[in-house]
């Protein structure tokens, strides 16, 4: 049996072509974009097409580079767990698996607009959620504000939840309570996750 070939950060176009596509210019005066895609190119380089590509979010490097170091640490070990190869963020263009991809933007659109001096404090507390936790809260967000300019609604609530909500030192976590309906659900999204089945986008 051919062995499985992942890119970037746990994807395989041959189990699902929906991904996020990290973008990571070589001029550091320009953002690192991040884009939905549902198509892979077996080209070696990626390009980006505007009526198929949604771009989701944009962030300044020196914002990028607060969270892509605890990104990388935390999709790895669980890459690892499942035994499949790990990823970095080697290139100019990074594929993240579209469950990863949720949990990735949950933290860049916290981020985008805060104080950099915050940015230590979200990613404190986004370790504090669960996957099943940070899937909803992009399908939340992604459901009314999703857009790479959109400022309102729950992508202002994920920065106000994520940067300005004090850590719990002891446990690090947030202190931003999930609805209990979240909660029961974590059994069924991480069963349907682990059978390919979970829907992302």
């Amino acid at each position: 049996m051919a062995e499985k070939k992942f890119f970037g950060f746990g994807f395989n176009p041959e189990q699902s072509m929906n991904h996020i596509l990290v973008v990571i210019p070589f001029n550091k005066e320009l953002p690192v974009l991040f884009y939905e895609r549902s198509r892979w190119s077996k080209k070696d380089v990626q390009t980006i097409v505007a009526k198929k590509d949604k771009p989701k979010a944009s962030l300044p490097v020196h914002k990028w580079e607060k969270i892509a170091g605890p990104l990388m640490n935390e999709f790895n070990r669980r890459l690892k767990k499942d035994k499949i190869s790990t990823g970095s963020w080697d290139g100019n263009y990074v594929p993240v698996e579209k469950l990863l991809g949720k949990e990735m933007l949950v933290l860049v659109w916290a981020i985008e607009d805060s104080d950099p001096a915050l940015i230590t404090t979200a990613v404190r507390n986004w370790h504090g959620f669960s996957p099943e936790e940070r899937w909803w809260l992009f399908t939340m967000t992604n459901a009314s504000s999703g857009g790479i300019n959109d400022r309102r609604g729950w992508r202002k609530a994920l920065r106000y939840a994520l940067t300005e909500n004090p850590v719990d030192e002891s446990k690090d976590i947030v202190r931003f309570e999930i609805p209990e309906t979240v909660k029961k659900q974590k059994k069924k999204k991480t069963d349907d996750s682990s059978s390919g089945q979970a829907e992302l986008f």
